[in-house]
């Protein structure tokens, strides 16, 4: 850990009950997480989940009509974070559904938060094994477009995004 940060407990339980798919009812499947943010703690010496930003499966749909546009836009303009995405995608051959580890680092925020978040990035990873995919975003432009997610879960062979075409 070059920056001597910790991750919290709590940050990796929830990569883990994200991480894993069980069989279970309609109504536990609801309070799945899509998408968590990750923040660091008012003292800057431990990642923990941002409160309030967070999307449950059972939020897409009725609440969010696109759950990919709404979580692009709970990422802060001027501040780096850390964040999971559980991604549903379509390839010519089949549905899929992956982890997505994003490091957002926008040119708005301050050097000294790019320095630790940058500097951290290995330890949080470290803490998330079997997340297949990442992504590095400095500016809305690097994320808002499905099509650069896309590239990264598959290339050319995806189709579809959270249910919408490229």
């Amino acid at each position: 850990m070059a920056s001597g940060v910790m991750v919290s407990d709590t940050v990796i339980e929830i990569f883990n009950a994200m991480k894993v798919r069980k069989a279970c009812s309609p109504e536990e499947a609801k309070k799945r997480r899509k998408a968590v943010i990750f923040c660091l703690s008012a003292d800057k010496k431990t990642i923990i989940p941002e409160e309030g930003r967070e999307i449950l499966v059972g939020d897409c749909g009725e609440k969010i009509a696109d759950p990919y546009k709404h979580f692009v836009d709970m990422l802060p303009c001027d501040d780096c974070r850390y964040a999971l995405y559980d991604c549903c995608y379509e390839t010519k051959e089949s549905k899929k559904e992956d982890l997505v580890f994003v490091f957002w680092a926008p040119e708005e925020a301050s050097l000294k938060s790019k320095m630790i978040y940058a500097s951290s990035k290995d330890a949080m990873k470290k803490k998330l094994p079997g997340c297949k995919h990442e992504v590095q975003a400095n500016n809305r432009a690097d994320i808002k477009d499905r099509s650069t997610l896309a590239e990264k879960l598959g290339g050319n062979t995806v189709t579809l995004l959270e249910g919408m075409p490229l």
